[in-house]
């Protein structure tokens, strides 16, 4: 486990396999992950959801922001995850455990599926894998999810993974498109001693 009150030089990244998904950092230099975040984040249902604080319209925006991802890792402040089939390494979406504090052992998870893999159960098998490696490889005690009022399908899976609804955030969340309006947010919470998810 993580010495909290210890500086890291950088988070390494390992590669999580786990019901029936392969979680695997992110390339900033390979085509095919570059082209999954530009995917990913070019999505309306993303778009919708999530207001970037720049924007990722092509395939130099894309890589930008995998090097930004990296450099976190390398900050130890945050681990981004392409979240793949174990069968064919297909990319499916993305987990995030982002803004990671070590003294508090807090941080905050984010996620996001492609159009084309949604409906399997994607995000919450993710989730899954991405909190038991937070708790129990980085020694955190809680993490947060936040999404924004109204996004009933990440509502579920945050419940899904023992992640129970713990009040509304107001005006925490930039509005869709927009960086001078705000929307409330529904926070979600697990600690490492709460029971994890029952999932096949």
């Amino acid at each position: 486990m993580t010495d909290p009150y210890k500086s890291s030089a950088s988070l390494p990244l390992p590669e999580i396999h786990g019901y029936g998904l392969w979680l695997r950092p992110w390339d900033p230099d390979a085509l095919e992950d570059v082209q999954a975040w530009l995917r990913g984040c070019a999505d309306p249902e993303f778009q919708r959801w999530n207001t970037p604080l720049r924007p990722v319209d092509n395939v130099s925006d894309a890589q930008e922001s995998l090097r930004a991802r990296a450099k976190a890792a390398q900050d130890a402040v945050g681990a981004s995850f392409c979240v793949t089939d174990a069968t064919n390494g297909v990319p499916l979406g993305h987990i995030g455990v982002n803004e990671i504090d070590h003294v508090v052992r807090v941080a905050r998870v984010g996620y996001w599926v492609l159009p084309d893999a949604r409906g399997r159960q994607v995000a919450t098998r993710a989730l899954a894998l991405a909190s038991r490696w937070a708790f129990e490889e980085l020694g955190l005690h809680r993490l947060e999810l936040a999404h924004a009022l109204g996004h009933e399908a990440s509502c579920r899976v945050a419940d899904r993974c023992g992640f129970p609804y713990e009040g509304t955030l107001r005006g925490a969340m930039f509005e869709t498109g927009r960086l001078d309006a705000f929307r409330d947010a529904h926070l979600h919470a697990r600690l490492a001693t709460d029971p994890g998810p029952a999932l096949s």
